[in-house]
């Protein structure tokens, strides 16, 4: 998909605060119930998970990610965003949230994705090959790139991927209050 020019700024510039407008709307929708929260639990974790793996393969500015989940595909981030926000979704058990949260991935997390990937082309010689290896979000079943480096989890602190974690921790007890106090 191909935005128009200075759109991945804007996108990457206010994705935040929509977020946060979308977040409201999400909270204020949501109808939870306790075989939703459940599965949607279980997509979330599953996104957090990958998440925290590629959090702790990512040295931001300093060298080009290819080890852990960046084997498999070039944005293991937004893939567990994405999941999360399906988890999310799911957990709500309202189809107007999961219709917002897809338009919102492709209205925000798209157009960075690609304003990202012009950087990276830029930044790293070695980005090229690597685009040409390994799929831009669906992950391939097996690596393309071959690469040892391990998990590190001073990167994952140096990333503030626990912010991630305490937001969606907060936001699923949040819908289980909902679920137990409100009709």
């Amino acid at each position: 998909m191909v935005f128009p020019k200075g759109y991945g700024e804007f996108a990457a510039r206010w994705r935040v605060a929509f977020g946060f407008a979308v977040a409201a709307l999400f909270l204020y929708l949501a109808r939870p119930t306790c075989v939703s929260l459940i599965a949607g639990l279980a997509i979330g974790c599953a996104g957090m998970a990958l998440r925290a793996w590629a959090a702790g393969h990512l040295a931001k500015y300093e060298s080009l990610a290819i080890s852990g989940p960046f084997a498999y595909t070039r944005n293991p981030l937004y893939l567990g965003t994405l999941l999360v926000g399906v988890g999310f979704a799911v957990a709500g058990a309202h189809i107007g949230i999961g219709i917002v949260l897809v338009a919102f991935f492709v209205l925000f997390y798209l157009p960075v994705i690609e304003e990202e990937e012009s950087y990276l082309v830029e930044k790293f010689p070695g980005y090229r090959e690597y685009r040409e290896r390994v799929p831009r979000l669906w992950p391939s079943l097996r690596p393309r790139y071959q690469s040892a480096g391990p998990f590190q989890p001073g990167l994952y602190t140096r990333n503030r991927e626990y912010q991630a974690l305490v937001g969606f921790l907060l936001g699923m007890a949040i819908l289980a209050a909902k679920s137990v106090y409100l009709p």
